[in-house]
């Protein structure tokens, strides 16, 4: 009897993190269309607008993903409360307050920092055009970054109440609006002037904007949201909960920006390899970031999940959730592991025309590089899911110091290593990627099995 009840208790639980995780997912494959939109538009433009596009974005995405990092803290701590008691109201508001306060905080320096971007490349020695051209594509873009900031804290609010559906309603309307309003302002169409390059700025700074606004309007009308009173008191201060917000989510900011600058660093080296080699780590990296978008809407899943479970002092929830989403992310990136394994040529021919010249040696290293993807798969969905579960028990520092370890000084040592000093050239660096998140992966869960031997009480 009582193994029927655990393993109903397991079933449930697999069903309740699959019910909550898929529109997370799509969700997040909505925004990397909205960015995916933005490229193929401006590459009509030109190959200027482009380099241009591809800097000033990078540079406005790493401060947007501290910002994400710092309000994701929104996550579990509201699901703790809710986990705590299923009617909390005041608690919730008071966390959601609160991250819109620190998102508020962070922001403003930014703002004031990326109106210089253009000057401050000048002062790097960046060509005159580029760096005009970057900054005055800055100036249009960083607007979108309080909204999108605060269009992540009402996804974390709505996904907490297990009902993140309209997050993705939402998403999919930001990427029809994207490629309407963008395409309007770049190419000068409905009788608008043509913008080129600031029209995308501006373009994606409304999208923003109209995409956190629909998020402002499913809170304070659908009736499962709006007993929350999100927006009221909004200028009361909660100290200790902004604390909070700070002390959850500095570490996850800084954790993220490890995992982003050390794949940044990464596409840095290829360049000493040769065109081909950046090519195909270009070809290569796009195939692993789309399965990515799976097990990093489990992650999210799992964050919330656990943190009902912490929230309760229910250690057993705790661990099936947690374990559950493991099983489901690592489960779903060890079958697209043996498809990239099994067929390399045929996934990077997606991208490269293998009777254009040239290609031939891009497609080759491409197949190279995806075969240590294939490993790279399972580690990276055993590390972004571990680190899911882990921030629903609102432990962040320790995976901020093991993303730090395992990225800086085993991947990038590794990689370094083997590509210049072992002859590997690319090959290597990706295999150093690849020991960096498996050491990452590793230490996750090694802190998630001792968390459990306590208890799953943080000390």
């Amino acid at each position: 009897m009582v193994d029927d009840q655990q393993a109903g208790a397991w079933r449930a639980e697999f069903r309740a993190t699959l019910s909550l995780a898929w529109p997370l997912v799509l969700t997040n494959i909505t925004q990397m269309l909205i960015n995916f939109t933005d490229v193929v538009l401006l590459a009509r433009v030109g190959p200027d607008a482009l380099a241009a596009s591809a800097i000033g974005s990078g540079i406005v995405v790493a401060m947007m993903l501290f910002g994400i990092g710092l309000v994701t803290a929104a996550s579990p701590l509201i699901a703790s409360e809710i986990g705590r008691r299923a009617h909390a109201v005041r608690e919730v508001r008071r966390t959601v307050r609160q991250a819109f306060w620190a998102a508020t905080l962070l922001i403003l320096p930014m703002l004031v920092f990326l109106w210089f971007t253009g000057d401050l490349m000048r002062l790097a020695g960046q060509p005159e055009r580029l760096a005009a051209d970057t900054g005055l594509f800055v100036r249009a873009l960083e607007w979108q970054l309080l909204p999108a900031l605060g269009t992540v804290i009402l996804r974390s609010f709505i996904a907490a109440l297990g009902r993140p559906g309209w997050a993705l309603v939402v998403g999919i309307g930001g990427v029809i609006a994207n490629a309407l309003i963008n395409s309007a302002l770049i190419f000068g169409l409905f009788g608008l002037p043509a913008l080129g390059l600031l029209g995308a700025g501006i373009g994606t700074s409304i999208v923003s904007t109209l995409m956190f606004a629909a998020m402002v309007l499913v809170v304070t009308r659908h009736r499962r949201f709006r007993r929350y009173h999100l927006f009221g008191r909004f200028f009361r201060p909660d100290w200790q909960r902004f604390r909070d917000i700070w002390r959850i989510g500095t570490p996850i900011s800084l954790q993220l920006g490890f995992e982003a600058s050390v794949f940044g660093a990464a596409v840095f080296l290829m360049g000493y390899f040769g065109t081909a080699s950046a090519a195909a780590h270009a070809v290569a990296i796009q195939i692993a970031s789309m399965t990515f978008m799976v097990p990093m809407g489990i992650a999210q899943a799992a964050t919330v999940r656990v943190g009902y479970g912490y929230g309760r002092g229910d250690k057993a929830a705790m661990a099936r959730a947690g374990w559950a989403a493991f099983i489901l992310g690592v489960g779903f990136m060890s079958v697209m592991a043996l498809l990239i394994w099994a067929f390399p040529a045929t996934l990077a021919q997606l991208f490269l025309d293998p009777d254009m010249k040239g290609n031939a040696e891009v497609i080759r290293l491409a197949v190279s590089f995806l075969m240590v993807a294939a490993v790279f798969q399972i580690v990276d969905g055993a590390q972004v899911v571990g680190a899911g579960m882990l921030r629903g028990l609102q432990d962040t520092r320790w995976p901020m110091l093991f993303a730090l370890f395992g990225y800086w000084v085993i991947g990038i040592g590794v990689g370094a290593g083997l590509g210049f000093w072992g002859g590997m050239q690319g090959l290597g660096i990706w295999i150093g990627l690849a020991s960096g998140l498996a050491v990452v992966s590793v230490l996750m869960l090694w802190r998630w099995v001792n968390l459990s031997r306590l208890g799953l009480v943080l000390t």
